[in-house]
């Protein structure tokens, strides 16, 4: 079997397994939705006091952005973000179900395997992204949907990354629940430290050290800038440092894969 071959059936193995699984469909878009119209609307509001002077005083401390749309802009990274690292898992699943041992024994080479998943991955998440950004256009006007597009290109990048990621931590791992714990601990700082919620220039100084050296915070300000316009770094450093991260971690991914046994 070729590469390619592989390739495209793991990417058409992971896409229907998505579709099926209608429980994670709905359960991938609750929490971005939590985020924008809760949060969002309710923290808008501590911002927004009907006075011109004082609204464009606040909007500035956003890049001249409303609030919901600035956390509107951050909350669809999130929603990449998180879907990404967590979509490992499911080679914890793929180990008690028997499918790992084929894919180990399969006639195909394993850093094949690992892009195709990857990518099949990624092309789900991206769809959610997408979706999650028409929505949040009915509250946040501000978005800019003609850089949807460029926005999911630094969504792909990022997802392809952290899936990467989460399968090189699943691959040594047994337990679905230990894995959940993992990411939950590795996860929230890195969302709040990384523009998501709030601009990074308004963190302390030891903070903002730890956000410059969060690769999430690059994914966030690249895909703002294409959606609102807005940003802290030039995008194409932004895009440039994805891409540097993505290939060390699809690396590391692979070399894990790779020395994976059957026993285990």
């Amino acid at each position: 079997m070729s590469s390619i071959d592989s390739i495209a059936i793991m990417i058409y193995r992971q896409v229907k397994r998505y579709i099926g699984a209608r429980s994670r469909i709905v359960t991938t878009f609750v929490q971005p939705v939590i985020w924008i119209f809760f949060f969002g609307l309710g923290m808008g509001s501590l911002f927004t006091f009907n006075n011109p002077y004082i609204d464009t005083l606040m909007k500035q401390q956003f890049g001249g952005l409303d609030y919901i749309t600035f956390l509107t802009s951050g909350v669809v990274a999130m929603t990449i973000f998180t879907a990404s690292f967590i979509s490992g898992v499911s080679v914890i699943w793929d180990k008690q179900f028997g499918f790992l041992k084929e894919t180990l024994v399969a006639p195909a080479h394993r850093a094949s395997i690992i892009i195709g998943r990857s990518i099949g991955d990624a092309l789900t998440i991206l769809l959610q992204a997408t979706i999650i950004t028409l929505i949040s256009k009915a509250i946040a006007p501000g978005l800019r949907l003609t850089g949807l597009l460029p926005a999911l290109v630094y969504g792909f990048i990022l997802s392809l990354g952290l899936i990467s990621l989460g399968i090189a931590i699943a691959t040594k791992m047994t337990s679905p629940e230990g894995f959940q714990m993992i990411v939950n601990l590795v996860m929230m700082p890195l969302q709040f430290l990384s523009g998501i919620f709030f601009p990074i220039s308004r963190l302390p100084d030891w903070a903002q050290i730890i956000a410059k050296l969060n690769p999430l915070t690059y994914a966030v300000d690249g895909m703002r800038y294409w959606l609102t316009g807005v940003s802290t770094f030039d995008p194409l450093i932004d895009v440039a440092l994805l891409v540097v991260l993505s290939g060390i971690l699809m690396i590391i991914a692979v070399r894990m894969f790779e020395k994976a046994t059957i026993e285990e």
